[in-house]
């Protein structure tokens, strides 16, 4: 019997033919696409301004480094994350202070709350799953008097914001929606993922979200971080293929961090089709997941819709109560063994070696760890069929029901 795989991407004969008129186009870095995707974007999302770029990574720590996080300062991220969210907190050079987070896999804000000094700057905050973090909360802390009195501010942008800065990571999380407004546009600054396994593919790739309040000018900011996101070079590649436009300037030492157009010609056609096409497929998987797995005592489903939430159904994390890390693993190991790929997001970063060695111990992270070591990941993408979705099913139940 074939294989089902974890997450591959939806390569279709439409975004072959945009790569392909991209390539016939002449024009194959940062162009007219981009552009295009950007405002597509801007106009999905619902929030101010839009920058592309090369990946999600490079979008936050362009932002942090906007921003002015340094040496001394501190980030709030939560221990239950992809390694990218606290590895950038590091390039910057300040200091990543890791909370725990709640049964939904998303940031404790009563943890945050506590972890806040004098020395904070950011919290950045992460949709695990595409679930979205309770962004009225944390949006509501950063404005308290008593907190926004420990600011200190070090950098123009820090005294102009005048409080700490909400940056979400919503890796996982396009088109999901909080209290009727999408991801893009529930806080400060958002960045996206646009990563091969994502639900929206533009093979690498990435997003900022501009949704600065007064008196920020989004639009400026968007201008600015296109020049600092391309070596802070005056003029782009297609700026400066206009007529008598060569010549331009350096302002500072920039990063390489911007999106091609081949990219966002595959991000074109997605975002065309996102709700009504990749959504619906996936919410009908997440269903099918959800209603089978209910009739077992032994599963935890996670939750994916509530009153004020909806996800983005990027990842099913099944968990089995009441067992432990090593169960957990011979049962991934009997499901593996029987053709269905599936995963584990994520191992919390206060259990990697880099991050361990660093000080960080992951006793002090309980629930992070307890939805890690009984968490199974399992495949959600557009082409997994209602068959291949029973065989899943059936598959992970079998390894359970064997091993517990």
């Amino acid at each position: 019997m074939k294989p089902i795989p974890f997450s591959p991407p939806r390569m279709d004969q439409k975004i072959i033919d945009e790569v392909i008129d991209t390539l016939k186009s002449g024009w194959i870095t940062t162009g007219p696409k981009v552009k295009r995707f950007e405002e597509k974007l801007t106009a999905y999302g619902g929030h101010k301004s839009t920058l592309a770029v090369s990946s999600g990574s490079a979008g936050l720590e362009l932002m942090l480094r906007w921003f002015g996080v340094q040496e001394g300062d501190e980030v709030i991220v939560p221990a239950y994350t992809y390694t990218a969210t606290a590895n950038v907190v590091v390039h910057c050079g300040a200091r990543v202070v890791f909370v725990d987070v709640k049964d939904d896999f998303n940031i404790d804000v009563q943890a945050v709350e506590k972890a806040i000094t004098e020395k904070t700057k950011v919290i950045l905050p992460v949709d695990l799953a595409g679930f979205p973090c309770d962004y009225d909360e944390l949006n509501a802390l950063v404005q308290r008097t008593e907190i926004k009195s420990k600011f200190a501010a070090r950098t123009e942008n820090q005294k102009m914001l005048g409080r700490i800065l909400v940056l979400s990571d919503a890796a996982h999380s396009v088109g999901a929606v909080y209290n009727g407004k999408k991801t893009g546009s529930l806080t400060d600054i958002t960045v996206y993922s646009f990563h091969a396994v994502k639900n929206l593919t533009t093979a690498e790739g990435g997003a900022v979200c501009l949704n600065l309040p007064e008196p920020f000018d989004n639009e400026e900011i968007y201008k600015y971080l296109r020049v600092k996101s391309l070596h802070g070079q005056s003029k782009d590649a297609f700026t400066k293929t206009q007529a008598g436009a060569w010549r331009y300037d350096v302002v500072e030492p920039g990063y390489k961090f911007n999106m091609t157009d081949i990219a966002a010609a595959m991000g074109l056609v997605e975002l065309e089709r996102y709700d009504e096409d990749m959504l619906v497929r996936r919410k009908h998987i997440f269903d099918a997941y959800a209603n089978s797995f209910s009739k077992y005592s032994w599963a935890q489903i996670p939750e994916y819709e509530s009153k004020e939430k909806i996800s983005s159904y990027h990842v099913f994390l099944l968990r089995i109560k009441g067992i432990s890390e090593e169960t957990r693993d011979r049962i991934i190991q009997d499901i593996s063994d029987n053709g269905v790929a599936v995963n584990v997001h994520f191992i919390p970063l206060p259990m990697m070696t880099y991050y361990r060695q660093n000080g960080y111990d992951m006793k002090n992270f309980p629930v992070s760890y307890d939805n890690f070591a009984r968490v199974i990941s399992l495949p959600v993408y557009y082409n997994l069929t209602d068959e291949m979705v029973g065989r899943v099913i059936k598959t992970v139940v079998e390894a359970v029901e064997n091993n517990i």
